[in-house]
C-alpha cells in the first residue's frame, strides 16, 4: 500500500508540472489561451484526468505489486493543457517549444529530486526503506519515464510535435495528421502488441524495449550531474 502511494502521489506531481510547464510556456509564446481556461496552475486537481491520471496508473501499480512484487511500468496521461497554435507569430516552431517544455520540466524535476537524494541520504541504498528516499527514487524514475515517453516522435505525444517542427512544412503537415490516430497507435504499440505477442509465445514490445535501454542511462546521467554540482558548491 505505501509503495502504491508513493508511486501515486509522485505521478500526479510529475504529471502536473509536465502540464503546468505547457501552459506556461505557450503563454511565454504569445497564447494566453491555457491561462484564461484556468490551465496555468500548479493545483493538481486542474491537471488531472479521472481515468488517466489516476484510475489507469493505479491500476497497473496494484496489478503489477501483486503479479511481480514491484512497479515496473506506469502507463497515463493527464488532461491536455489548451493550445491555440494560430496565436504564436509562428506556429509550427512554438509548437515545438510548447511541446518541448513538458519533457524539459520532467528531466529538471528528476534532476532536482537526485541532488536532493544525494544531498540528503547519501548512504541510500537499492533496498533503503525509509520513506524520503523510497519517494525520491520513485520521484526520479517516473520523471524520467514520463519525460523520455513523451520524447517518442509520433503525435499528439512531444516528440511527434517536436518532429513536426522541425520537418519541411509539407513533410510536417503529413506527420502532423497521424495525430489523429496518434493516440490509438500509442495503445497498440505500448499495450495490446505486447500482450498480444506474450500470449502467442514471444513477446513483442518495442517501447518497453527503448524504456529499458533509456532509462538506466538518463538515471545515471541525472545522478552524475547531481554528484558534480555537489561537489562543486561543497568544495
Amino acid at each position: 500500500m505505501i509503495d502504491i502511494i508513493i508511486a501515486v502521489i509522485a505521478g500526479i506531481l510529475a504529471i502536473t508540472l509536465h502540464e503546468a510547464a505547457h501552459g506556461y510556456a505557450a503563454l511565454a509564446m504569445g497564447d494566453d489561451t491555457a491561462k484564461r481556461a484556468g490551465r496555468l496552475s500548479l493545483n493538481p486537481l486542474v491537471h488531472v484526468d479521472r481515468v488517466g491520471t489516476i484510475l489507469l496508473p493505479l491500476g497497473l501499480a496494484v496489478g503489477q505489486l501483486l503479479t511481480i512484487g514491484r512497479v515496473a511500468f506506469m502507463f497515463g496521461w493527464a488532461k491536455p493543457v489548451p493550445v491555440a497554435a494560430w496565436k504564436f507569430r509562428n506556429p509550427r516552431q512554438a509548437m515545438m517549444v510548447v511541446a518541448a517544455a513538458g519533457p524539459a520540466m520532467n528531466f529538471a524535476l528528476a534532476f532536482l529530486a537526485s541532488l536532493a537524494l544525494l544531498a540528503l541520504f547519501p548512504d541510500a541504498q537499492v533496498d533503503d526503506a525509509r520513506l524520503p528516499v523510497l519517494f525520491l527514487i520513485a520521484f526520479i524514475e517516473f520523471n524520467l519515464v514520463l519525460g523520455l515517453f513523451n520524447l517518442i516522435p509520433l503525435p499528439p505525444l512531444d516528440g511527434g510535435r517536436i518532429i513536426v517542427g522541425l520537418l519541411p512544412s509539407g513533410l510536417a503537415s503529413a506527420w502532423a495528421s497521424v495525430e489523429r490516430y496518434g493516440i490509438v497507435i500509442v495503445i497498440l504499440l505500448v499495450v495490446v502488441l505486447p500482450e498480444m505477442s506474450k500470449d502467442l509465445g514471444s513477446r513483442i514490445d518495442p517501447v518497453g524495449w527503448v524504456l529499458n535501454r533509456a532509462l538506466p542511462w538518463a538515471l545515471m546521467t541525472e545522478l552524475h550531474w547531481a554528484a558534480a554540482v555537489l561537489a562543486l558548491f561543497g568544495g
